[in-house]
């Protein structure tokens, strides 16, 4: 699986190198800068994109910008982003595209190589991985009485943050120590609160939850 990286600093870039290669991933490019990052994506046509959202020269959006190109020249492109911190907007902007894998993850996460590895291969495979903060300030902005969200019951709103995070019925049974048949009435709860159409595509109900999270900040 060919990977394009871009983080300005050397030390994470280099141990987000290793620690991809060591997972068997190909490294097709490591930049630093947008307009690297820019020419990577449009040459390289790579399976999944690692990005930092602020790089040079700007070091305010510039990552992200690029890989929102890359995805509007390349349809579904998988984009796995980094941050410093929950900057909502940025997460909102991304989800907003609504093809492709899509992820957005805490820089603290890359820390856990398990975890880490398994949200690139995620968001590669055309899945979804939210961090769980960026979920939970999205859900708190939203979850309001008169707003649909505030119907959810405190264990649909679990769930929920745990759907939106990728997982499936399985692992979010583990999780919260129930059945998987108590997770499968939650879901329909979920859905039939929210007014969307049940599906049994893990990645797709999840993209249709965070698209609906997303509708009125737009």
């Amino acid at each position: 699986m060919r990977v394009v990286l871009a983080e300005d600093l050397f030390l994470l870039r280099d141990g987000l190198v290793r620690m991809l290669q060591a997972y068997d991933f190909e490294i097709a490019a490591a930049v630093e800068s947008g307009p690297e990052l820019s020419r990577a994506l449009a040459e390289l046509e790579p399976d999944v994109a690692v990005v930092d959202v602020r790089l040079p020269p700007s070091h305010t959006d510039e990552g992200l910008q690029c890989a929102l190109e890359a995805r509007r020249n390349r349809p579904g492109l998988p984009v796995l982003v980094l941050s410093q911190h929950v900057e909502q907007l940025y997460a909102r902007e991304l989800l907003a595209d609504g093809t492709g894998g899509v992820g957005y993850l805490l820089k603290d996460r890359v820390f856990d190589a398990e975890q880490f590895i398994d949200a690139v291969r995620r968001v590669a495979a055309g899945g979804t991985a939210m961090d769980p903060q960026v979920i939970q300030q999205l859900l708190s902005r939203r979850s309001t009485v008169d707003q649909p969200l505030g119907r959810l019951t405190p264990r649909e709103l679990e769930v929920l943050e745990l759907m939106a995070q990728g997982r499936s019925n399985v692992a979010i049974a583990a999780q919260l120590v129930v059945t998987e048949r108590a997770i499968a009435k939650h879901t329909s709860n979920i859905f039939a609160k929210l007014g969307l159409e049940v599906s049994d595509d893990d990645n797709r109900r999840v993209l249709a939850v965070l698209a609906y999270l997303d509708q009125d900040a737009r």
